[in-house]
């Protein structure tokens, strides 16, 4: 029976998800091509037909919840009526009450952020993932240098970049670890606009916002 486009999606998707409870159960390190296939139902030359490695898998399960950077760079650079940088703080929070409303994003950050060792065999999705770092962390920075009168003193546009990556970063690790830490929808607003507040002269935490 000759399989259609729909067909092979259907089992493309089927092992994405397989791997991605999988990974979230065993991590990545520790969990075969072989097994995912066993799980999946489907043989190992199918795995094959879709994802080159388990480091292909690995990219493009992650590319189901990471933005591309050109729609990143669409959002931040739209019209506001607030701060300059209001998209880039609202960016954030979004990012971050993603959490509890999306599951797979959840599974899969968990994933990226505590159960892969980017070991040799994942060396490519580790590069890919790297330039996306940089990719977003440049978005920043240039959103940042745009406004860089607003910026605190000794505080460069590449440093602001750098610590509010380094932050949100920190605050995903943080939050799927423990998700009694904070609440993503009720405290983690509060907790960017502070971090905001450290880095700009104008923004304004009680109300969300900052004056031009």
């Amino acid at each position: 029976m000759r399989r259609t486009k729909a067909d092979a999606e259907k089992t493309r998707e089927t092992i994405l998800a397989t791997a991605e409870q999988l990974f979230l159960r065993n991590g990545v390190a520790h969990t075969s091509l072989e097994q995912v296939a066993r799980a999946s139902g489907v043989t190992r030359g199918a795995i094959y037909w879709h994802f080159q490695n388990k480091s292909h898998l690995l990219n493009e399960m992650l590319n189901q919840v990471r933005p591309r950077p050109e729609k990143l760079a669409e959002r931040l650079n739209a019209p506001t009526a607030t701060h300059p940088l209001q998209n880039l703080r609202d960016l954030f929070v979004e990012l971050m009450a993603g959490l509890a409303g999306n599951e797979q994003k959840r599974n899969i950050l968990t994933i990226l952020l505590l159960r892969c060792e980017f070991t040799d065999e994942l060396s490519d999705a580790e590069e890919r993932h790297t330039d996306f770092i940089n990719q977003f962390i440049a978005l920043s920075e240039e959103q940042f240098g745009r406004e860089r009168v607003r910026l605190r003193p000794g505080i460069s546009a590449r440093l602001a970049a750098r610590l509010l990556h380094a932050t949100l970063i920190g605050m995903l690790s943080d939050r799927l670890r423990d998700p009694a830490l904070f609440d993503t929808q009720a405290e983690a607003p509060a907790m960017i606009d502070a971090l905001f507040s450290g880095l700009l002269v104008d923004w304004q935490i009680a109300g969300h916002g900052a004056s031009a």
